[in-house]
């Protein structure tokens, strides 16, 4: 069967259905798994909402590369496009040439032996690659083999309510644990403000992941490495505790509904640099002039800092074609990744490639919403180099949080008992989707 696209051979964006995806598993114009095919130049890119700008802004940019454009479901931990894989594997055909991966999770099964979709672009992108900081482009460094491109970088700073600090003479924390020690002191002295979250998926990526608790530490294909009990879990769990207990940090979660209603009472908090323009100005309303960000705080006797990381997401590269057909794949894979019109012109997030990142901060400045812009600035580039490494798995830790952490202490729980809950939930989650635990 073809591929139902309701596409012209203009490249005009297209939306299919979930059905459509699945079907077009069926093609019969593409190699066997395996082989690689030569289009004559023409490609197909498979897209979420958010990057349907980047691509126009590609056609715009090479109108002479034929290009069909494909947006795809971009539900993060959504499993349509899985299946759809799966369906491309088993046929040997009808997968995209280039993708921007709806979660990021999705790099682990596009690069296991079974599929081996994502193409080693170590030598095929090599001055691309130099341009990001290793942190940045770590999630994508497998076995040594960079295997997909960072579209933007989502690390954690320290972000905090200027305007607060300096109506009330509070000092910024220089670590941690200063921060859990102020965080008391704050919810002791301002009942209502708070300086954390806990309720949403990348809590654990705000917390455990910035200790180096090894959640998602990728020892090879089929074993991972899980210690709630390391001594980088303890730390985390004993900092949530502090703050838990004394009521600095809310169980809810910065994407719900009523999260504004806390939102606003937030006076600090690690936090990915996008929830700079996206929940304190656009959700959560906080007026221009409040809120600013320094670089992510260190462990005590630790003299770098460190950082979760809070999406970012990844463009990956198809390993069944050659030719032509991998030449404009490239050219479109470098664009999205490098390309100031769509990364710093039109772009919402911190590029993940280094030398567009200060042309994209230079807007920072014409917006003029942060407190301390200079020092907003300076943290989003430090913020980059400072994200402690953490592999995308193939089970979903950030699902496993929220369904265990949230309920246990909504449920009358301890801290202690919520990360006890997670972590062996995270230990069943692995074990039923193939790897061996360490």
């Amino acid at each position: 069967m073809k591929t139902t696209r309701f596409l012209s051979t203009s490249g005009a964006v297209a939306v299919i259905a979930a059905a459509a995806l699945v079907m077009s598993g069926c093609t019969t114009d593409s190699p066997g798994a395996g082989q690689q095919s030569d289009s004559g130049g023409k490609i197909t890119v498979w897209v979420d909402p958010p990057r349907v700008p980047a691509a126009e802004a590609f056609q715009e940019a090479y109108p002479d590369i034929e290009i069909d454009v494909v947006q795809i479901d971009g539900t993060v931990g959504g499993k349509t496009v899985k299946q759809s894989f799966a369906n491309f594997d088993s046929a040997g055909s009808g997968w995209p040439d280039v993708i921007f991966f709806p979660s990021n999770d999705d790099i682990a099964w596009a690069t296991n032996s079974t599929s081996n979709y994502a193409a080693d672009l170590t030598d095929l992108l090599p001055e691309v690659i130099e341009g990001y900081d290793p942190a940045v482009l770590s999630f994508c460094n497998i076995d040594g083999k960079i295997r997909c491109l960072r579209n933007d970088a989502a690390p954690d700073v320290f972000w905090y309510n200027k305007k607060f600090f300096d109506d009330n003479g509070y000092t910024l924390p220089t670590t941690w644990e200063e921060y859990g020690d102020l965080a008391v002191k704050i919810a002791t002295e301002h009942p209502g403000k708070i300086s954390g979250f806990l309720g949403d998926a990348y809590a654990v990526n705000r917390y455990l992941q910035g200790a180096g608790c090894p959640t998602n530490e990728r020892v090879s294909e089929s074993e991972a490495h899980i210690d709630l009990t390391d001594p980088n879990c303890v730390r985390a769990t004993e900092l949530m505790t502090k703050m838990y207990d004394a009521g600095a940090l809310s169980t809810q979660g910065i994407f719900d509904g009523d999260a504004a209603t806390a939102g606003v009472n937030l006076v600090m908090s690690p936090g990915a640099v996008w929830w700079g323009n996206y929940l304190f100005r656009d959700t959560w309303k906080i007026p221009a002039g409040e809120m600013s960000a320094v670089a992510p705080l260190p462990w005590a006797g630790e003299s770098t800092p460190s950082s979760g990381n809070e999406g970012g997401g990844l463009w990956g590269v198809s390993s069944h074609i050659t030719g032509k057909q991998l030449e404009n794949a490239l050219t479109f894979a470098t664009f999205v990744a490098t390309d100031p019109r769509w990364q710093v012109e039109l772009s919402t997030g911190l590029p993940g490639y280094g030398p567009i990142q200060d042309a994209w901060l230079a807007k920072i400045e014409a917006d003029a919403y942060f407190a301390d812009i200079p020092s907003v600035q300076a943290a989003f580039k430090e913020g980059a180099a400072a994200v402690v490494p953490y592999s995308y798995m193939l089970y979903d830790t950030g699902s496993v949080w929220t369904e265990k952490v949230s309920p246990t202490l909504i449920a009358g729980g301890s801290m202690q008992d919520a990360i006890d809950a997670f972590g062996e939930e995270l230990v069943n989650q692995a074990k039923s989707v193939g790897y061996t635990v360490k």
